[in-house]
């Protein structure tokens, strides 16, 4: 754990301005977004990408062989609720289990916070579902943002980030943010593949939970401790 407590100590400096001004051009093209969709900016752009997802003679059927649609919703389950609690139980249940507390309260912490978020960006939108193309799965929520693009990015980039920190390899080092970033861009295309998102509620997903896990770990810059990710209380191996 030698590894994560020196990236934690050097996370200063210039590494902290870039997070605050990555999560400030995210939350910005968010806004930005959000203004040019309200307005109907988007309309046809979202109208045109559900409709060449369809047969043109049923839009009931979608395109590409049987088999896709199939991968498409099992590839949607990963970005749902039950999945997403679960992983990020059984990660703070393994932090606690090795004491290191303060970070399972920041685990914790900053994937809650990014579910309440989503849920208020949804009520404050409060766009509907798309109607043009027959859903594929069952939905009853608002549409924008995502909720699966944003508590992906939100659990999946978090959970990376933290994991990252374990591996002294640099190569190794990438392996989880890039699976994390592969996971919250593959769970988002398939919920325009299934219909029951437009895409940008997707994008708009993507860039809000990007800036809330970018601003998390900010954040936990100052809220975690030197000896919050040393390993002395683990057993010599």
């Amino acid at each position: 754990m030698a590894s994560l407590h020196q990236s934690f100590s050097r996370i200063k400096g210039h590494r902290a301005w870039l997070l605050a001004l990555l999560a400030s051009a995210l939350m910005f093209g968010f806004i930005r977004l959000t203004g040019e969709m309200l307005e109907g900016e988007t309309l046809r752009f979202d109208e045109a990408i559900l409709l060449a997802l369809r047969q043109a003679s049923d839009l009931a059927i979608p395109v590409g062989p049987a088999w896709l649609t199939k991968v498409m919703t099992d590839l949607t389950a990963l970005g749902g609720t039950t999945v997403l609690t679960l992983v990020t139980l059984l990660v703070v249940l393994y932090l606690v289990l090795r004491r290191s507390y303060r970070i399972a309260l920041f685990v914790a912490g900053s994937i809650i916070g990014g579910s309440l978020l989503s849920t208020v960006l949804k009520l404050g939108v409060a766009r509907p579902r798309p109607e043009l193309v027959p859903h594929l799965v069952v939905v009853n929520d608002l549409s924008f943002p995502s909720g699966h693009a944003m508590l992906s990015a939100v659990t999946y980039l978090t959970l990376g980030a933290l994991l990252s920190r374990l591996e002294q390899r640099r190569t190794l080092k990438w392996f989880f943010p890039l699976t994390a970033l592969f996971l919250t861009l593959i769970i988002g295309c398939s919920r325009v593949f299934l219909g029951v998102h437009y895409p940008t509620d997707v994008i708009g997903g993507w860039t809000a939970g990007m800036a809330w896990a970018s601003a998390s770990w900010l954040v936990s810059h100052w809220f975690l401790r030197s000896e919050d990710v040393t390993d002395h209380n683990m057993p010599s191996q």
